[in-house]
């Protein structure tokens, strides 16, 4: 190789590259014709890092500045249809389930849907907006109806990317959207989300093939140019803002193969398609050929305190959380003591009683797919209204005589046809557990909003708490008090 043009190519592109990794790159490094050919987006010169994996042996197969902390942009909303993905997979919603648009998740900044306030979309319109359209407001619809706010929902995506291994992963908003602190991830934790969301969600993944998506008589093309033009690439998303630079998380296989790859900082979003398509040029073929060595990727299970502090919180179907105050610049998430409080009636995220959160008929996955367990779903959290730091006025209804005895509770909602809806789901779907138990819903006014507890009673305390571990596993939110 003529090491005079390939140093002449190196001091054109430098600024976006960097000096680490020389060798290994200069395979990616687009020709110079390319690159005078696009225009310099305002002179900003985003940090660069990338990396591939092969999924089937784990190996990291090319690395620059893999774990250096950068903005994940629009690549956010794969976390964001992870969270979604789970409810459809623990029967909480379907998808025509509707959707309801705020005036908060209507006014957010393009890309976006247009939707406005009052209207509402169903679930599978809103994957596809946010899997090929990139749409900010729709992402916002989808954290407010699932977290009930957006910070609640926030917190829901920084815990879940803790539990899949993200260690460096921090969310503040659903789509990824410029905010104050920014969103923060890494070419590696990325990567892990990329495999995750297939290991887990076999039956939704194949969304992000979409190549098109038409709304309201109008065709939204995917961001993902990549899809159709490079062999073996099925997925899953861009992401841009003048902070990141153009990122791309990919995944492509062959009948015996399998990468995920990460790209961020891109220059343009050509020249970043064309460092991507070198990745996975160059490294799937020299991927694993044999049987998958490495387990799907899953929720780690949580450490004894943290399941000590998950059991103090009540977790409730949508209950809306009041607008957060604003957080101070660069003040991380404190995630180990999140004490939301009960919205008031006129909270500023209210979630639409007419919501069909009842379990429905699934989509059957293509043969040979397995599906997995559903998982927990946490939705918005509220205070720990058990220890009544507060004034309430309970006035219990339904309640069979329990004074000895353990209740678990599943819920609190502001609708009493919305607990009782959730305890016949629970013993419909556990006979095993509850054909003993005596469901009964209670309620109790705080801060002059009247919510409803959806328990059940009848249980010492080792079978309450049995009752809940089992109950989480399959999707349900619970914890055990005494009666």
């Amino acid at each position: 190789m003529n090491m005079g043009c390939v140093s002449a190519r190196w001091r054109r592109w430098g600024a976006a590259l960097g000096a680490v990794g020389l060798a290994a790159s200069l395979s990616l490094v687009p020709s110079a014709p390319a690159m005078a050919r696009k225009k310099d987006s305002g002179g900003y010169n985003p940090p660069y890092a990338a990396i591939v994996v092969d999924v089937k042996s784990g190996k990291t197969l090319h690395a620059v500045n893999a774990d250096a902390p950068r903005i994940p942009a629009s690549i956010t909303k794969v976390m964001t249809l992870y969270l979604l993905f789970e409810q459809l997979e623990a029967g909480r919603v379907r998808l025509d389930t509707p959707l309801r648009v705020s005036a908060n998740a209507a006014a957010q900044a393009p890309s976006k849907l247009g939707l406005k306030a009052g209207s509402s979309i169903s679930v599978e319109n809103a994957i596809l907006a946010m899997v090929t359209k990139s749409a900010n407001d729709v992402a916002m619809v989808v954290a407010e109806n699932i977290g009930g706010s957006e910070r609640a929902f926030a917190q829901l995506m920084t815990r879940k990317a803790r539990a899949l291994g993200m260690s460096r992963t921090t969310f503040y908003n659903p789509h990824g959207l410029p905010s104050s602190p920014a969103n923060v991830s890494t070419a590696r934790d990325l990567a892990i989300l990329g495999q995750a969301i297939q290991d887990r969600f076999p039956r939704y993944y194949g969304y992000f093939e979409r190549r098109s998506f038409t709304y309201a008589g109008r065709t939204h093309g995917n961001h993902n140019k990549l899809l159709g033009r490079v062999e073996g690439v099925d997925g899953i998303k861009t992401g841009f803002t003048r902070a990141s630079g153009f990122n791309l998380l990919t995944s492509a296989k062959t009948s015996t193969r399998h990468i995920v790859a990460v790209v961020l900082g891109g220059r343009s979003g050509a020249s970043r398609d064309q460092i991507m398509a070198n990745l996975v040029s160059d490294n799937l073929p020299r991927a694993y050929a044999g049987a998958r060595q490495t387990p799907a990727i899953a929720d780690r299970a949580p450490t004894p305190v943290a399941v000590a502090r998950a059991e103090e919180v009540e977790t409730t179907a949508a209950i809306p959380l009041p607008a957060p105050r604003p957080e101070p610049a660069g003040a991380p998430l404190d995630l180990s003591s999140i004490r939301p409080v009960v919205a008031s009636a006129s909270g500023s995220t209210a979630t639409p009683s007419s919501m069909q959160w009842s379990a429905g008929p699934q989509p059957a996955p293509r043969a040979g797919t397995q599906v997995a367990s559903a998982a927990p779903v946490a939705v918005s959290a509220i205070a720990d209204l058990e220890k009544k730091q507060a004034v309430e006025e309970p006035v219990k209804q339904d309640a069979p005589s329990r004074s000895a005895g353990w209740v678990i509770q599943l819920a609190a909602t502001g609708d009493e046809a919305r607990a009782r809806d959730i305890l016949s789901d629970a013993r419909q779907k556990s006979r095993d557990l509850l054909s003993n138990a005596s469901p009964f819903t209670e309620k109790f006014v705080k801060d002059g909003t009247t919510f409803y507890r959806a328990r059940f009673s009848g249980f010492d305390p080792d079978s309450a708490q049995a009752a809940c571990k089992t109950l989480k596993r399959r999707g349900f939110s619970c914890f055990a008090t005494r009666g």
